[in-house]
Formats: structure tokens, sequence, C-alpha cells
């Protein structure tokens, strides 16, 4: 039953309206704004029929506070006093409608009826746009492809629980903001977030910078510090390159993620600590632990919930986002205007490796701006004299490869490579057409023709 919450100071109109809506709908009551207020964040009411004027209070400074709490309520506003000023002004403060006093049952109905229904067509066209046109960002991060989707979708399952993670993938594919993402949206995300690089602070210092320490527990310690682990207290510590830590300091993290405490360096002191290690690193763990740089233990207790980054390389369908992302970012971060990339400039952007991954690309992209002296990014304006890779894909097959077979036509070859390449893109024909250097005209005639055909080339092509 849909929930309707009455804010007025007559309590007869009050009562007059419980009893004619309460068959329909759970009806509360209160003749205070500030109770009013409080009842909104506890009941979340689908409607609140709002007075005007609420004993001191003025009704019309209530709805942005109400909305704050519950956006998506219908509010209907009420008064003895209407005047065409202050119904435009309750409307572009964002109330549904207006009604004057005394109060017509049936036409009160009729626009509860009728905000409900409009809130429950809003709901379904949000979703119908979301299947439409689905969310190509989450948390920052670019990405549509189905293994971004993946990732995405594993993020949502675990922000909201202290498991362990356990971050892999090339350098440059974005680890740190799938880290931060965790911590951002899940329930932790108003503690602390810390981040701890392994590999850039030396051996002898990285026991204190982890643990803390008291005065005088070595040459250089004057006064007591606070180790990372207790200022992530209730939060979470990032702990990247995990794969570079020194054994020795290996077994002492190992004690801090069983028993959950932790001993500053010369102090024979424990301190309790709640948190959550989101850990990260390009190794393959299992390969170092096997050569015996890497401590299985500490590999099973931080390796909970694994998440493994794909490379550049293989979400392809990413690539015109995120190159219309950084050239969005940089021209405004330069003072730029809108710049665009000529044809051949796209299609080798479109086509080439990436070893370096996101970090590569936009810094290509940052560098193809900041010289640029034009609008219009060409293929020399890119920074291709610093490649130490070929500029287009090897010749090594991955899972988004296609291999046809020999004795085909051109036609039926070119038809193999059109629909693997509008596969691989998520079915988006603009960046299939312009991964394959085509316009759009001209892929959707081919798939016209392709859709006419009676036969399907499918096993004679792979």
């Amino acid at each position: 039953m849909k929930k309707v919450l009455v804010i007025d100071d007559e309590q007869a109109i009050c009562t007059s309206l419980m009893f004619a809506l309460e068959d329909e709908y759970e009806v509360t009551t209160v003749t205070d704004a500030n109770i009013g207020l409080e009842q909104v964040s506890i009941l979340h009411p689908d409607v609140i029929l709002l007075d005007m004027r609420i004993k001191e209070a003025d009704g019309l400074s209530l709805i942005q506070p109400i909305l704050a709490v519950q956006p998506n309520v219908i509010i209907i506003v009420m008064t003895a006093y209407g005047t065409i000023e202050t119904t435009v002004e309750a409307l572009k403060l964002g109330a549904f409608h207006y009604l004057t006093k005394p109060i017509n049952i049936e036409e009160l109905k009729m626009l509860i009826k009728k905000g409900l229904d409009y809130h429950s067509l809003h709901d379904k066209v949000q979703k119908l746009e979301e299947i439409i046109h689905p969310k190509e960002s989450y948390a920052g991060m670019i990405g549509k492809s189905p293994e971004m989707k993946k990732i995405f979708s594993l993020i949502e399952r675990i922000k909201n629980i202290s498991s362990h993670v356990l971050i892999t993938g090339e350098s440059g594919t974005g680890k740190e903001l799938v880290a931060r993402a965790i911590h951002q949206e899940g329930i932790r995300s108003d503690q602390p977030y810390c981040i701890l690089n392994c590999a850039a602070i030396p051996e002898n210092l990285l026991e204190s910078e982890m643990f803390g320490h008291v005065k005088g527990a070595f040459t250089g310690a004057i006064s007591d510090k606070e180790g990372i682990f207790e200022r992530a207290d209730k939060g979470t510590l990032f702990l990247d390159e995990i794969g570079e830590m020194p054994l020795n300091l290996q077994a002492k993290l190992l004690r801090v993620v069983q028993e959950v405490e932790v001993t500053p360096v010369g102090s024979g002191k424990v301190h309790k600590v709640d948190v959550r290690i989101i850990a990260a690193t390009n190794r393959d763990l299992m390969v170092e632990v096997k050569n015996g740089r890497f401590r299985e233990d500490l590999y099973y207790r931080l390796n909970v919930i694994p998440l493994q980054l794909p490379p550049l390389r293989k979400r392809i369908g990413d690539i015109p986002l995120l190159i219309d992302y950084f050239l969005a970012l940089f021209s405004k971060k330069l003072n730029r205007l809108s710049l665009k990339l000529s044809p051949d400039a796209k299609k080798w952007l479109y086509s080439y490796d990436y070893p370096g991954n996101i970090r590569e690309l936009s810094n290509m992209i940052e560098y193809s701006v900041a010289l640029l002296e034009g609008d219009v990014i060409q293929l020399e304006d890119l920074p291709l004299h610093q490649l130490k890779t070929t500029p287009y894909r090897s010749n090594e097959l991955g899972e988004d490869d296609i291999v046809l077979k020999s004795g085909i036509t051109l036609e039926e070859a070119e038809k193999a490579i059109i629909l693997h390449t509008l596969k691989l893109n998520n079915n988006h024909r603009k960046n299939t057409a312009n991964v394959l250097g085509i316009n759009e005209r001209t892929l959707r005639d081919k798939l016209k023709q392709y859709k006419s055909e009676p036969v399907s080339l499918e096993e004679k092509l792979w």
C-alpha cells in the first residue's frame, strides 16, 4: 500500500483527510513542520500533502528539504490563500501540483493517482533508457564493453562487504581506479581511504610507514608516528604493487591480516585495527609464490576476492569512448577549444595495441592536445616517435581475433570481418564504422545486405 503523509497544522483537516484516504493508502498525519520533516526520513512516503502555512512555518520552505531526503516523492501543496505567484513558486521548487482549500476530496484523489502514475511511468522510462542507452561509466571509470560491465557488476556485489580484494592486471589498466571505486561506492565511503605504494618506499622505511613507530625506535625517530594501518582504521587501505614487498615485511603483514592488530616499531603496545585491504599487482603472484618471492599464506589471505582487469587491447570497444573522454578532458585542462581527430589519426588510435594500456592512451592524447597548433589532430601530431612497439595490432591471436578459412571469396572475408568487428563493439555501429575506416551509411548498407541473405555463411567463414 502506498504511503501518504499529511503535514497540516489544523487537526480537523488531518483527521478528515485520514478518513477520506485510509481505505486506499497508508496515511500518517502531523501538525508540526519539524516533525513532518522527521517523518519523511522515517516513513519514506510516496505522497506528501503539504499545507502552505504550518503555524509559523512557511510550507514552501519545506519542499526542498523534503526532496533532499526523498527525491521522488509527490508533493501536493494545499492552501486557503492560493495565488498565481505562490502556485508558480511551489511548482518551481518541485511540487507536483497545488490545491486550494476547502479540499475537494475527489479532485485530491485524482491528483494523487495522477502523481503516482506519473512517477511509475518516469521509472519505466528511466529503466528503458538504461536498456537502450546503457551507462558508459561507473564511479569515474569509462567502459561499456562486456569485460568492463563484468568488472562494474563485481564491484557492485563486493562494495558493501569487508573481504579483502586482490586486483591484478597489466600496468595502466586502472587498478587504483577500481580500488577507489570499491571504497567510494561502499559502506566504508565515509571512512579513510589510504594508499601505500609498496614499490615507492625504501625497504628500511616501509615497516615504519605501514605500522608506525615510537620515539627513539631508530635513528631519526624523533617523535611517535602513526602508521598507515592506524590511519586507515574503519576504512580501506590500498596496497599498490604488493608483489614488490620484501619477504620479511610480508610475514609482518600476514600477522596484521590474521590478528587485525598492529604493533608500532619499537613498541610493545598492540593497536587493534579494522581495515579492508585492497591489494594490487601487475605480477602473477602464483608464479612469485612458486619462485619463493611471495608468501603463499599471505597470497591466500589477500586473494579472498580476485579481480582481474583486462588490458585495453582486449576491450577495444571502449577505445572510442576513452578517446572522446581524454580529448574533452585535456581540451578543457589545457584551455583549448573542442578538438577533433583526423580519419587517419582516429584509425591509428583505434588499431594500436596499447602495451601501456589506458595510461598510454591518456598520455598520447595529452601530448597531442598540448602541442597541437590547429583544431584537428593529424596522424603526425601523435607521439609515434615515442613508441617501442609496432603501431598496429600484433599477429598474436587472442580471444577477440578472427581466423578465416582459406578458399573464401573477398566478399565473404569482408562480411566476416565486418560482423566480427560489430560484435566486438557491442553492436555499436558508429564505433564499428570508425574501427573499419568506413562511414556509417556504408556499414548500414552492408548489414542490410547480409540480413537479406538466405543462407548463413558462418560455418564456411570461421
